[in-house]
């Protein structure tokens, strides 16, 4: 179900912002993606399958960059600056 359209906002406004908040976590998912992958996966491919270090490693930075990125939203939206 959809959120209704706040109070002073057009739908082309409401639109706007929505496809800007898409392109925003499109990006972001890629960022993460690609910051992961050349941090944790071995250059030389070995196996098909990724290994249990480099499943790990993904996973810790994963669970890092979100934290991270929820600290940084918190911030924003309170107003302070990041530290």
């Amino acid at each position: 179900m959809a959120s209704p359209i706040p109070v002073g906002v057009t739908k082309e406004q409401a639109f706007s912002m929505a496809q800007t908040e898409m392109e925003y976590r499109v990006e972001l998912f890629n960022k993460l993606a690609q910051t992961c992958f050349n941090k944790c996966v071995d250059k030389r491919y070995k196996e098909a399958e990724l290994n249990m270090g480099e499943n790990s490693c993904i996973d810790r930075c994963v669970s890092k960059y979100w934290q991270v990125n929820g600290m940084v939203g918190q911030l924003l939206s309170a107003g302070k600056p990041p530290v």
